[in-house]
């Protein structure tokens, strides 16, 4: 499990956004599109953080499969991202990724909760919500152009027939100005209130129609209500981007109850995953004396011995944290997941030459796992051994075509050519390394030097082109 800082650049250079662009989109419409929005000022003060992991990714997607079907949602072209933040908040931002909070993950008992957290969302991506708040804010820009120049006409007229003294010409011009600006921001309000309610009933359509339950909906928004219970006599419900939570399950419960479904239980097996998912974010996410409350000793659960074992490893205890994992391995010796675990806490120890084969049992038995790939990939680098490079630089390969956006891909890819002594792929994989991290110039200048050494006309070079002739956002007229 690994903390990431870049979102999503897309495949090709040409298309792309840089980091920061993406980070000012996102921060710009998760107030509109979110289950439950922070304080703006704390939004502000926090940047954004990514967390990548394979086991948590795939049980996401495992989740959401059902509902984009039923959706119509293209499953290939819509991203489930992971956020480091512990508040309870999902949101959509570009038309096809929907952005998690681990929070979500970690408060939610049941992987109901989560799937009507992924189901409300893709509601709003379904309904292309985001396109038409823009729409809507496009329309509210030029109605606030209107009330500031009617504003402006009424100080004039004011001043006028008050004989050139502003006086109560000035306190009647000021409302006139700010009038038709929160008339505004109340009409666009009132617009994201309706879609919330509208992915809300989206949602309870698309989990009747994937034969699960709605049950989990309400719990999460049965969680809301308790925690904004005591603000609810002092807000205004007209300057909620959302609906009150009492009011969304009132809204929701009766269509929720009708479906055949409602008391469908999640299967054992997928709850299973789910407190696995929840047992590895406690491990890595929260301090070992904050494991030890949630996982006490007394508790022989697997969760409960994952979420140690993973507490034992960062806190250095690194046999006991083996001897955990070995005994995990043991009882579900397909589980890929324990594997990589293992395989990831031999490689930070410095022992990679051990993780080797660990690595090489975790991607047999996830061989679509571009993560596992990747750390497999450093590994074999990892061991300074000659004639493991061909087979690095292969697993590298694999995992940066299969995670374009990971960084560390790249990185490594670089360094394992650099030592095969191909400098041009040094070159390019240094390129895009440094384009995924939003380093232009840096991506232009090996780009360049690759282009100069690679054969015309071959993918890599058509690759180090695309680099070379990117024109980032803040250039283009």
């Amino acid at each position: 499990m690994t903390a990431a800082r870049t979102l999503s650049p897309p495949r090709s250079p040409a298309r792309s956004l840089p980091a920061s662009a993406r980070r000012r989109v996102v921060a710009a419409l998760s107030g509109a599109l979110t289950v439950a929005v922070p304080p703006a000022a704390e939004a502000q003060k926090r940047s954004i953080s990514l967390i990548r992991d394979a086991e948590i990714e795939q049980l996401l997607r495992d989740y959401a499969a059902p509902i984009f079907k039923a959706a119509g949602i293209n499953a290939r072209g819509t991203r489930i991202i992971l956020i480091n933040d512990r508040a309870f908040n999902a949101f959509v931002a570009d038309g096809k990724s929907i952005f998690v909070n681990i929070g979500v993950l970690m408060d939610a008992a049941t992987p109901n909760e989560v799937i009507g957290v992924l189901a409300h969302e893709s509601g709003h991506l379904a309904g292309g919500h985001l396109a038409r708040l823009r729409q809507e804010i496009q329309g509210a820009q030029i109605l606030s152009i209107a009330g500031l120049l009617a504003g402006a006409g009424a100080v004039v007229a004011g001043a006028r027939s008050g004989g050139g003294s502003m006086g109560n010409a000035g306190i009647g011009a000021m409302g006139a100005l700010t009038g038709p600006q929160e008339l505004v921001r109340r009409s666009l309000l009132a617009y994201q209130r309706s879609e919330e309610q509208a992915a809300d009933r989206a949602a309870v359509r698309y989990l009747g129609a994937a034969g699960m339950s709605a049950k989990g909906m309400l719990t999460v928004f049965g969680r809301f209500a308790e925690n904004s219970a005591f603000l609810s006599r002092s807000i205004d419900p007209y300057t909620l981007s959302h609906p009150m939570p009492t009011e969304r399950i009132a809204q929701l419960e009766t269509l929720a109850k009708a479906s055949p479904h409602f008391n469908k239980l999640d299967p054992p097996e997928l709850q299973a995953r789910h407190d696995l998912m929840r047992a590895k974010l406690m491990g890595f996410v929260e301090r070992e004396a904050g494991v030890a409350r949630r996982y006490g000793m007394a508790d022989r659960s697997m969760a409960a011995r994952y979420a140690r074992a993973i507490s034992d490893y960062r806190s250095g205890r690194m046999a006991q944290a083996l001897a955990a994992i070995d005994q995990l391995s043991a009882e579900e010796p397909r589980n890929a997941y324990f594997l990589e675990l293992k395989g990831q806490a031999l490689l930070e120890a410095g022992r990679a030459r051990e993780a080797v084969p660990v690595l090489r049992q975790a991607v047999a038995l996830a061989p679509n796992g571009g993560l596992i790939r990747q750390m497999l990939g450093h590994a074999l680098l990892s061991t300074g051994q000659p004639a493991l490079l061909d087979e690095a630089i292969r697993e590298l390969s694999n995992a940066a075509s299969r995670e374009p956006d990971s960084a560390d891909a790249h990185q490594h890819l670089s360094n394992a050519y650099a030592a095969k002594g191909n400098i041009a792929m040094a070159e390019l994989s240094a390129a895009q390394y440094a384009f995924v991290k939003g380093d232009w110039t840096v991506a232009h200048t090996q780009a360049s030097r690759a282009l100069g050494k690679l054969p015309k006309g071959s993918p890599a070079a058509l690759r180090a082109r695309d680099i070379v002739d990117y024109v980032p956002p803040d250039k283009q007229r």
